[in-house]
């Protein structure tokens, strides 16, 4: 088996890090540098046309976008080792946090940064839409924390879907989002964070 993963540090391909360190898949973990253009060289876009990490190379197939890569590796890995449920109903459950993590959440994480951060220029900056998509990422922290009142994960154990997910979770605390309103979140969030992968995955033992 050949496993490529193209990453960088403080992006989305932290997700699929930490995906692959719960499945303990070996990999060859090739480091791209976002401020040097890696991802818009030649190279790079033959593989992944979308020009961003994450992407993985699997056995010479290139597979870009994390919830891809998530449930891809979920169904590749994930079965035989608890962390990915088996065709059925709970994989629907668990494509379903996956996928609204990136299209849900991430369309208001991303409306509320483009309008608020230094990554844009001020003069693109518009204080409603940002102030609107924040309010939306309120919206989506207040449902999880009702769908996770009474339990312990998204699906019966714990599977790649908490991990997809409270990778988000993590980024939202970085980015000083308040989640003081959301205590069963916030308790499943200390759960995954407990897990060893996750304390590997952050530079612990």
């Amino acid at each position: 088996m050949s496993l490529k993963f193209y990453y960088a540090p403080m992006s989305t391909a932290s997700i699929t890090s930490l995906v692959l360190e719960e499945l303990e898949v070996p990999c060859e973990k090739i480091l791209v540098d976002l401020k040097k253009g890696d991802t818009h060289k030649p190279e790079f876009l033959r593989l992944n046309p979308n020009g961003k990490v994450p992407l993985i190379v699997h056995d010479g197939v290139p597979i870009w976008e994390s919830a891809a890569i998530t449930m891809y590796l979920g169904e590749m890995f994930g079965v035989a080792k608890r962390l990915y449920p088996a065709p059925g109903p709970k994989r629907g459950v668990a494509m379903q946090w996956i996928t609204w993590a990136n299209v849900t959440l991430g369309d208001a994480v991303g409306r509320w940064q483009r309008n608020v951060s230094e990554w844009t220029p001020a003069d693109h900056h518009n204080a409603k839409a940002g102030a609107a998509g924040l309010a939306d990422i309120h919206n989506c922290l207040a449902l999880l924390n009702h769908a996770l009142e009474g339990r312990q994960f998204l699906v019966d154990g714990y599977t790649l879907a908490d991990t997809h997910l409270n990778s988000f979770m993590d980024w939202g605390r970085h980015m000083q989002v308040d989640f003081s309103a959301y205590p069963h979140l916030n308790a499943w969030s200390e759960r995954c964070a407990a897990r060893p992968a996750y304390i590997r995955s952050n530079g612990g033992a």
